[in-house]
């Protein structure tokens, strides 16, 4: 019996002993491994439909899933006029993932199971530059994350890093941060180095992207925008039911549309960008100088220490507790935001928009505004066909989306292995 999953990977040298049947059967169990991970517990019956099996050979693989100590039986489904089926799982803590969220001001650290149960987590305040160094430190944090969570380093299984800027998943580059981390190898493959385990590094808005795809509302959905509220602005796309990233690894720089002629310089280099208008940086400046202008509101009682950490979420609560400035505020970046959002809608067509983030904490006091924007700049066909939703997978969704890419990466991986050995 295995005790956790990399036991029951194979290798190369492992494939090559076995034969045609066997690599056929073991290819069939990473796949449903794989689905067990992302959809949760299910039937025998659903994973025949998944995998057009027939039901005898379904049973036969759970049990030998079961005997390697990989599946357990998870209790009883819904029954559908006769009895009730057996549902099945992955045994709990059967692998972990290091999931890492680095925000401009703050860094999370969180350790995940295969049941998506963040078991350890812990937050550093750290402001980030294009020349910060970075590797050195998440490992040293990352050490300290697992020791107090008593968890070994060769129990995890990979590393998941989402982070803000010019992200390519696919070289493993970071264009706009950490510039110096990255000669002359990637970014990617240092942290490989450090942390000796596969490492994936992805653009913030597409984590939680991928994670609202694989958990979220835009499960079973072919078309959906995930719009990313922070203080940046970001966006992941899902058109034809695939995730898109675009030639480059680029695709959603929502956040760096020309909004304003001539308006203020963005770190992107450019000026009058959505960002610099609308996001939670842009918040934070607008409620100072106003609040530096003789604006009455109930932030005017900070303290100057305070004051000057001021973070979106202390706007939030002033509107939520009736503070008219910090609804103002509000609702002036979210018809900002909605501007943007017309646009996007008459580009793609989406059938739902789900908004994440801090800023979409703030829930009516930000979709109200949007929704009135859209009623203005954009065409009513399109707009009616398009839902607006808050997302329900919390501020972790990042997290979330660093331990789906680290694990379907290695699934692929294995995939690819055997499907090579294959005649």
């Amino acid at each position: 019996m295995t005790k956790n999953l990399q036991d029951f990977l194979i290798s190369e040298d492992e494939i090559s002993k076995l034969n045609n049947v066997e690599r056929k059967k073991f290819l069939q169990k990473i796949k449903i491994i794989k689905h067990l991970f992302l959809t949760g517990e299910t039937s025998n019956a659903d994973i025949c439909n998944r995998f057009n099996v027939s039901l005898p050979t379904s049973m036969a693989l759970i049990n030998q899933l079961k005997e390697a100590g990989i599946v357990v039986k998870k209790g009883r489904g819904k029954s559908e006029g006769g009895r009730k089926p057996d549902l099945f799982g992955l045994k709990e803590h059967l692998f972990f993932v290091l999931s890492i969220h680095i925000e401009r001001f703050s860094i999370k650290l969180a350790v995940i199971d295969n049941n998506h149960t963040i078991l350890a987590e812990n937050t550093i305040e750290s402001e980030i530059s294009p020349n910060s160094n970075i590797v050195d430190s998440l490992y040293t944090w990352s050490q300290e994350l697992l020791k107090n969570a008593k968890i070994k380093n060769d129990q995890i299984m990979g590393v998941g890093i989402s982070m803000p800027g010019l992200v390519s998943t696919e070289e493993g580059k970071n264009f706009t941060y950490y510039l110096t981390e990255q000669e002359p190898d990637s970014l990617r493959d240092k942290f490989e180095q450090t942390f000796k385990k596969p490492v994936v590094i992805q653009n913030d808005a597409k984590s939680a992207c991928l994670a609202e795809f694989r958990y979220g509302l835009a499960q079973h959905k072919k078309d959906v925008l995930v719009i990313s509220m922070d203080w940046g602005v970001g966006l992941g796309i899902i058109m034809g039911g695939k995730m898109h990233s675009g030639a480059s690894g680029f695709a959603g720089e929502f956040g760096h549309i020309p909004m304003v002629e001539d308006g203020m310089l963005c770190h992107c280099g450019k000026r009058g960008c959505l960002e610099m208008e609308a996001s939670g940086l842009a918040l934070v400046r607008k409620v100072k100088e106003g609040l530096e202008a003789g604006e009455t509101s109930t932030l005017n009682q900070l303290m100057k220490d305070e004051y000057e950490k001021l973070e979106p979420g202390v706007i939030i609560d002033a509107a939520n507790k009736g503070d008219q400035f910090a609804i103002n505020m509000l609702s002036e970046i979210g018809m900002k935001l909605g501007k943007g959002i017309a646009i996007l809608i008459q580009i793609f067509n989406p059938e739902l928009i789900i908004l994440e983030g801090k800023i979409s904490e703030a829930k009516q006091f930000i979709t109200t505004p949007i929704q009135q924007a859209m009623n203005t700049y954009c065409m009513m066909q399109l707009k009616e066909r398009t839902k607006i939703e808050l997302s329900t997978l919390g501020h972790n969704s990042s997290l979330y989306g660093g331990i789906i890419a680290v694990m379907e990466d290695i699934f692929k991986d294995q995939v690819n292995l055997v499907k090579s050995q294959i005649n």
